[in-house]
């Protein structure tokens, strides 16, 4: 499976007729946002839909910066933001609080790590209605604004960063496994549940895969446009990629199966070096098919690298050939580590709750 299709992967479910403009509740879990809060607010009032029926509800966990602040501000200047208190400070926990204070038929996430069209909640009720979706959103664009976060762009357009993944394709539409954070009728949470409570990343893979379970769809449009900016270093990807990683895991563990096994490709790899590496230790014979495993790999990650940089900027060779291993050994790991730390957890895990039907 690639994550697209013609028809819905599931959408068994026969849902009321959604308003040609219904009220929509923005909800923007954040932290430490001093950098973009503003700018992300700006877009949500920005947005061409009739301002009485749209509410912004910022979810703040404790920022120790001016976060706080600055929402306070634009939201003396305009009484559709509303500040809320996260206690438990991780992104899903901010979306369930978010998501009880919505008054709205339709939640439309918003990271503030983004950049959003004038049209984003317009395209996105437009995509619901025309679909029957219980989600629905765009693919998740990278934009940059340093040397590393521009060859980091060039990665992530390519298989081998992202493996295939419909949601990072702007040029795709259809039905699909999960979206750039979305757009959800307030039925999906009636039906499917809330966010994971305790879910760090991959929560939204995690409640889009849930909705399909259930019978509900999630649609990728071209016309929700977003642009969102991606780590600024080599170890601040690692360590979001490790952590994806265990996210990955966590919803394997919980759901007993993944949509698809292109997020398991990294801990495929991981897994098969480590096996051959430990097996040419002991065994001498192996050593000439390590060697040539890891020829093959660094073949395929340098001629990614010189394709993407000819197009791009030639000067960020070097670093994409240092972004695709980190990408692919972090999210291995991070698989590794979160079926580990699973297997442990397991027994005390909290279930989803769930919104009352209305």
């Amino acid at each position: 499976m690639d994550g697209s299709a013609s028809a819905p992967l599931s959408g068994r479910l026969s849902l009321r007729p959604l308003a040609e403009r219904p009220r929509c509740s923005i909800v923007i879990p954040c932290y430490n946002e001093e950098r973009y809060i503003e700018d992300v607010l700006r877009c949500a009032l920005k947005q061409r839909y009739p301002p009485e029926l749209l509410e912004i509800l910022v979810i703040d966990g404790g920022s120790s910066d001016t976060t706080r602040e600055i929402v306070g501000r634009v939201a003396a200047e305009e009484p559709r933001v509303t500040l809320l208190h996260n206690p438990a400070r991780i992104q899903a926990a901010a979306m369930n609080i978010g998501i009880g204070r919505a008054r709205g038929d339709v939640i439309v996430r918003m990271d503030a790590h983004a950049d959003y069209a004038e049209d984003y909640v317009a395209a996105s009720v437009a995509a619901l209605r025309r679909t029957g979706a219980l989600n629905a959103g765009g693919a998740a664009r990278p934009r940059h604004r340093n040397r590393f976060q521009r060859a980091l762009c060039a990665a992530l357009s390519s298989p081998l960063g992202v493996g295939g993944s419909a949601y990072r394709d702007p040029s795709r539409e259809g039905f699909v496994e999960s979206v750039f954070n979305g757009a959800f009728r307030r039925e999906a949470f009636e039906i499917a549940g809330l966010y994971d409570p305790d879910a760090i990343t991959n929560e939204d893979a995690e409640l889009n895969q849930r909705i399909i379970e259930a019978g509900g769809a999630v649609y990728l449009s071209r016309e929700i446009v977003a642009y969102y900016y991606p780590r600024s270093s080599l170890p601040a990807l690692a360590r979001q990629y490790f952590a994806y990683g265990k996210g990955r895991a966590r919803t394997l563990l919980r759901r007993r199966r993944l949509l698809s096994l292109r997020p398991m490709l990294p801990f495929f790899l991981v897994t098969a070096a480590a096996l051959l590496a430990l097996a040419s230790a002991l065994l001498p014979s192996v050593r000439p098919a390590l060697a040539l495993a890891a020829l093959a790999y660094a073949a395929l990650v340098i001629a990614a690298s010189l394709r993407l940089s000819r197009s791009a900027s030639p000067g960020d060779f070097p670093l994409l050939c240092a972004i695709f291993p980190a990408m692919h050994a972090a999210h291995g790991l991070g698989f590794w580590a979160g079926l580990l730390r699973g297997a442990r957890e397991r027994a005390g895990r909290r279930a989803e709750g769930r919104l009352p039907t209305s």
